[in-house]
């Protein structure tokens, strides 16, 4: 006995050209979806990554500091504003910290970068306390300092890159005409650590003539309030708090815009897509009136032509989003490449996340949104009066 897939999939196969037209417009309709879903999924997965990797989520900072940007840049680091380092014992003493360490950021006026220089930014950290934020870095050659009055630094990937240094090599300081030994070298990161030159803080501090900070990062416990935290932390005199959580609700919030954005324009794709469905088989039941007609006189219900119609709709949906959603994965690497390209910020990792869970719930829309798309030419199907349609040319 024939089935009624049998019956549904010859009939797809009279006009194969439309056919296949449908089942492309379904493709890569289902496509896009699953890869805004799992660009969604992933950026969001890959933010909280590099997040979590900078060891701190919290900076506490002179007041100002940040704005010292353009003065770092065009005067050399005039002005700079500093800290007093018990600053850090206080912060490491409140119940919600689970660690601390102070960072001295400093620059250098270098005329040997460009033909009319630029700066050399150096970051002083604490041997006892910076690695362990960040135990994440990983040394392509060397390791950390000896000690912590060491003349000694660990640079990043592209600074040792643009520098042209290896392990064992001297390099000066800027303005200061002080020498460093080079004891490391750090593997690539993605991240800013890779254009950073490290130097011990007391070091640092005695190179540039002082004995203060400029920024604290706090890591806090697992199950401590951030917000609370943060609150607590803006009521500390003359300085200024910077959060990643914020900063990542900052990226999220700018993302989610043009995310909604793009889920419009999938929204929109699928529509057309259905509409072809629905075309596409409306002509289908138009062609066979006299086809219908007969099965009718042999006794098959009103029921039995929608449901067999129906079927035919959700061959073309399930065909082509299994197909979109496979091509998707597929072709991820090449969606993310695509991603990165347009985006002004970009975290490490994969952008793009598509698992099971999520090829099964593009699925279920697209079947969803198809089968309704197909109730009209079902229903058109199922009421044709039976003498009328064989007689019809």
């Amino acid at each position: 006995m024939i089935s009624k897939f049998q019956i549904a999939y010859k009939s797809l196969l009279r006009k194969k050209v439309r056919t296949l037209l449908t089942v492309v417009g379904i493709t890569l309709s289902s496509l896009v979806l699953v890869s805004l879903f799992g660009f969604n999924q992933g950026y969001e997965k890959a933010l909280n990554h590099d997040i979590d990797n900078m060891g701190y989520q919290i900076m506490v900072m002179a007041k100002g500091c940040p704005y010292e940007a353009a003065t770092l840049m065009l005067q050399g680091g005039k002005g700079l504003r500093y800290m007093d380092p018990g600053m850090v014992r206080d912060i490491a003493k409140r119940p919600e910290v689970q660690a601390t360490t102070p960072i001295l950021m400093q620059a250098f006026f270098d005329p040997n970068k460009g033909e009319s220089g630029g700066i050399a930014g150096y970051f002083g950290v604490d041997p006892s306390s910076y690695p362990a934020m960040k135990p994440f870095l990983r040394f392509r050659k060397g390791s950390w300092f000896v000690s912590d009055t060491a003349r000694e630094v660990v640079m990043g990937y592209e600074a040792a890159e643009l520098e042209q240094r290896e392990v064992g090599d001297m390099t000066m300081v800027p303005e200061k005409n002080v020498p460093l030994k080079v004891v490391g070298i750090l593997e690539r990161t993605g991240t800013q650590d890779d254009g950073t030159i490290f130097v011990p803080l007391k070091t640092l501090q005695q190179i540039a003539g002082t004995d203060k900070i400029t920024t604290i990062g706090i890591k806090a416990k697992k199950d401590a309030d951030l917000v609370r935290l943060e609150n607590e932390l803006y009521q500390l005199p003359d300085v200024q708090v910077v959060s990643f959580s914020q900063v990542k609700q900052t990226i999220m919030k700018l993302i989610g815009t043009a995310r909604v954005m793009v889920l419009s324009i999938a929204l929109i794709a699928v529509f057309i897509a259905m509409v072809g469905v629905a075309n596409t088989v409306l002509m289908s039941v138009y062609e066979r009136k006299q086809e219908i007609g007969i099965l009718k006189t042999m006794g098959a219900m009103p029921h039995d032509i929608f449901v067999l119609v129906w079927t035919e709709t959700l061959m073309l949906c399930a065909g082509g989003s299994v197909v979109g959603i496979m091509a998707a994965m597929l072709c991820n690497g090449i969606t993310d490449l695509f991603i990165r390209r347009l985006l002004p910020y970009a975290p490490s990792g994969g952008l793009v996340a598509i698992d099971f869970r999520l090829a099964l719930y593009t699925l279920g829309i697209i079947l969803v949104v198809g089968l309704l798309s197909g109730l009209y030419p079902a229903w058109q199907a199922g009421r044709m009066r039976p003498l009328e349609s064989i007689r019809s040319e």
